[in-house]
């Protein structure tokens, strides 16, 4: 049976995830980039921009705020929202596809739990994992009982998927960055 996948190409996410481009989307917009266009503004008033540090790193920063806002936006505009909780039937609602938690085993009968998620939301330590990582595709369309076979740089794998579940995937909100231009500086 051969599987089917959605292009690559395409910006899946859950609600929680979108969420959390936008808020940095509007903390930069809003905020990062009027602070740090003061700073410029102030460094260009104090005379020769070639030997001023703070005018160069100042720049510099624009320019990784822009491309940071033109990236946020890109991904955004392409965002293909899947909630996780919207309820399923058939095949769909007992079989891992984007969205999903699945418990499985190793070949050692280690059993480890990962969410499927979008690119922008991946994180090892809270244990979602990109839908087109080689993990994500090779649990996408198995259900309980189902074996399913790793292919990775490390080696190949077998591993049987014990559950399958559509749940809330918790997603932490986007927190200002420490050291952040329009942050609060301590007293």
């Amino acid at each position: 049976m051969t599987q089917t996948f959605p292009e690559p190409d395409a910006n899946y996410i859950t609600p929680s995830g979108l969420q959390r481009l936008r808020d940095e989307l509007g903390f930069l917009l809003s905020r990062e980039r009027p602070a740090v266009t003061k700073v410029v503004a102030w460094a260009a008033s104090n005379g020769d921009r070639s030997e001023n540090a703070d005018y160069q790193y100042g720049k510099r920063r624009l320019r990784q705020i822009d491309g940071r806002i033109h990236f946020l936006t890109k991904r955004i505009d392409i965002a293909e929202v899947v909630d996780p909780e919207a309820p399923r039937t058939g095949r769909a609602a007992t079989h891992a596809f984007f969205g999903a938690t699945v418990r499985y085993s190793d070949a050692a009968g280690i059993e480890r739990v990962v969410s499927i998620v979008g690119r922008d939301e991946v994180d090892r330590e809270g244990h979602r994992i990109s839908w087109v990582s080689p993990l994500a595709r090779a649990l996408m369309t198995c259900g309980p009982g189902d074996s399913a076979v790793l292919h990775a740089p490390a080696g190949t794998q077998q591993l049987q998927v014990l559950e399958v579940r559509y749940e809330r995937i918790p997603i932490p909100p986007f927190r200002e960055p420490p050291g952040a231009e329009a942050a609060p500086k301590p007293p």
